[in-house]
């Protein structure tokens, strides 16, 4: 069963990104993180990646979920001269891609990038902002959340036990305690 990441709030689909890129005229396409540009100009589109993850909580739950993963890199200096890749040129991109690809719908988009000075990472995207010269595609960085934190003492509905056996306030999320040793 393929279904949205577990924990993970306000996911940015991969056809919701790509229908307000399609909306919109031709313009320069930036990538910024807290609201400062992160890609930059004369950056490539590397890989688009179909990710199919399979996971299994700390509380013994299995799961599944689609990704997209789109890699950036940044170009050469003659590259950024000429500036941002448009709107258009990346859908093109990704459209050739998903004529070899089974690149999904309703799977998390996400933007892969790094270089010398940024490690590598993936974001996520938290929305797209149409201007008149230019869109925006705001990222955030990824955080990590406990994927069973219903079954391992978080707040939750009425049952308050896993099938599993991870119960509520047991810790199962949580690093064992220290066992101090006495000499003697």
């Amino acid at each position: 069963m393929i279904q949205t990441i577990p924990g993970l709030t306000d996911q940015t689909s991969t056809v919701t990104l790509l229908g307000e890129l399609r909306a919109q005229p031709q313009r320069p396409l930036e990538f910024h993180l807290h609201g400062e540009p992160l890609v930059p100009a004369g950056y490539h589109v590397t890989e688009v990646k179909a990710v199919t993850i399979e996971a299994m909580d700390c509380g013994g739950k299995a799961n599944a979920w689609r990704e997209t993963v789109i890699q950036l890199m940044d170009g050469s200096e003659k590259e950024a001269l000429a500036g941002f890749m448009t709107n258009r040129k990346f859908l093109a991109i990704y459209d050739r891609v998903v004529r070899h690809i089974p690149v999904r719908d309703e799977a998390e988009v996400r933007f892969e990038y790094g270089n010398s000075v940024t490690p590598a990472m993936q974001y996520h995207v938290s929305h797209v902002e149409a201007q008149p010269e230019r869109m925006i595609v705001h990222l955030r960085t990824p955080g990590v959340q406990c994927k069973a934190g219903d079954a391992c003492g978080l707040p939750i509905s009425d049952s308050t036990e896993s099938a599993d056996g991870c119960a509520p306030d047991s810790g199962c999320c949580s690093p064992a305690p220290v066992q101090l040793m006495t000499l003697g």
